[in-house]
């Protein structure tokens, strides 16, 4: 359960050093899987059982369960992180797939609401609060 909190924590550095080499679409794709690993541990932590074996998590469902569970019926997180995973997984698409170009400034913000989403997960599953 730990490695995706630390892996949430990598993906992160990763997003913010590929925005300082101005790695736009790189930076995008790191600060969604950074939200997106941050977001399983929350819910392992949650009491979500784990994908049987061989499955892996589906992004939809993580993102779905985040919201429904850990935040409309647990009250566990804010409401302003409901959309934190689809604002980033919807800039990591256009930098995945799209022949559009992923902005400086959607990057930096990119990179903003996924350190905010990591960073709270972190305090909260921690303790830390």
């Amino acid at each position: 359960m730990e490695e995706y909190l630390r892996r949430a924590h990598e993906s992160l550095a990763g997003a913010e050093s590929e925005l300082s080499a101005g790695r736009y679409h790189n930076s995008a794709n790191r600060a969604y899987y950074a939200c997106f690993q941050a977001a399983i541990y929350a819910l392992l932590r949650g009491g979500t059982p784990r994908p049987v074996r061989g499955a892996a998590w589906s992004h939809a469902f993580v993102q779905a369960e985040f919201v429904r569970l850990l935040i409309d019926r647990r009250k566990r997180y804010p409401t302003e992180l409901r959309g934190t995973i689809d604002q980033c997984r919807a800039l990591r698409v256009i930098g995945d797939y799209e022949t559009n170009s992923v902005s400086r400034t959607q990057c930096q913000r990119s990179v903003r609401r996924a350190r905010q989403f990591v960073d709270r997960i972190t305090v909260q599953e921690k303790g830390l609060t």
